[in-house]
């Protein structure tokens, strides 16, 4: 079911859709269940960068037309730019978080109640995604308490960015997430570098690209200790990228995978027209 959409900031894609698919196997969600997953797509207005970056909303709309092909889940874009003051309770009744915002490891410290409700959502092993921006934080201060979410961050005054043309590496083929997908040569502004959990149980790189000589992981999935999942991914910086199908597959495969939710062999129906 989905709930009347945001207007899309900038110029987003001009979509048609085909009709939702069913899933296959991974990991199925409990069969006696009717109540389908809850997710949060949170994103804001303008952040300043030009138009065609950072379109949070327009990106996260053109998410939301995929996911809705997937059974048992329920999509919510959701405008989280300040003050968000009844977030905390939107946090409390979703199953999942999509944060596609800026500065998004600054974002959650906004306001006390809502990283206390993330940290609930966590602890009963609720689904956390971090795109772009919404993994970063300019402030080191930030780092710490949104790595033990999400594993991984763009943060503090040493982080580093730069846009590049480059052909991307699947890491870990095997991983739900990459099912179907494929390496792709594509400019983007990546962030590299990042800070990731230090915990036993760390992130499994899913992609990455060659930056100054060395290769860096830009995506990443975790399982972390309190059995919920965590999805991130530095990409994303121009929202002519979602153009490239690989792009719009392991996101959304991504997101899809927090919520344990299972994945088709053959991997989600992604096309757009």
């Amino acid at each position: 079911m989905r709930t009347k959409p945001l207007q899309a900031c900038g110029m987003a894609l001009t979509l048609l859709l085909s009709l939702p698919v069913g899933l296959g196997a991974d990991e199925p969600a409990n069969p006696d269940s009717k109540t389908p997953r809850r997710l949060l797509l949170l994103g804001q207005g303008s952040d300043g960068h030009p138009p065609q970056t950072h379109e949070y909303v327009a990106g996260l709309e053109l998410l939301t037309k995929l996911l809705d092909r997937v059974e048992g889940l329920e999509t919510r874009v959701v405008d989280a730019g300040e003050p968000w003051r009844d977030g905390p309770d939107r946090i409390d009744a979703a199953d999942g978080v999509v944060l596609f915002l800026a500065e998004g490891a600054r974002w959650i410290h906004q306001d006390p109640a809502r990283l206390a409700a993330l940290k609930r959502l966590a602890a009963r092993g609720g689904a956390i995604t971090g795109l772009h921006w919404g993994i970063g934080t300019r402030e080191a201060q930030f780092i710490d308490e949104y790595v033990a979410l999400v594993g991984g961050c763009h943060g503090g005054p040493d982080r580093k960015y730069a846009v590049v043309e480059v052909l991307t590496e699947i890491v870990a083929p095997e991983h739900p997430i990459m099912t179907g997908c494929r390496p792709i040569t594509i400019q983007d502004e990546f962030y590299y570098r990042l800070k990731f959990t230090k915990l036993p149980m760390a992130v499994t790189p899913l992609l990455r690209v060659p930056i100054e000589g060395e290769s860096h992981t830009v995506a990443w999935a975790w399982d972390r200790p309190d059995k919920g999942r965590s999805f991130g991914f530095s990409g994303l910086h121009f929202h002519k990228n979602w153009q490239h199908e690989d792009y719009r597959r392991a996101v959304a495969q991504g997101i899809v995978w927090t919520l344990k939710l299972p994945i088709p062999e053959q991997g989600l129906n992604v096309e757009i027209e």
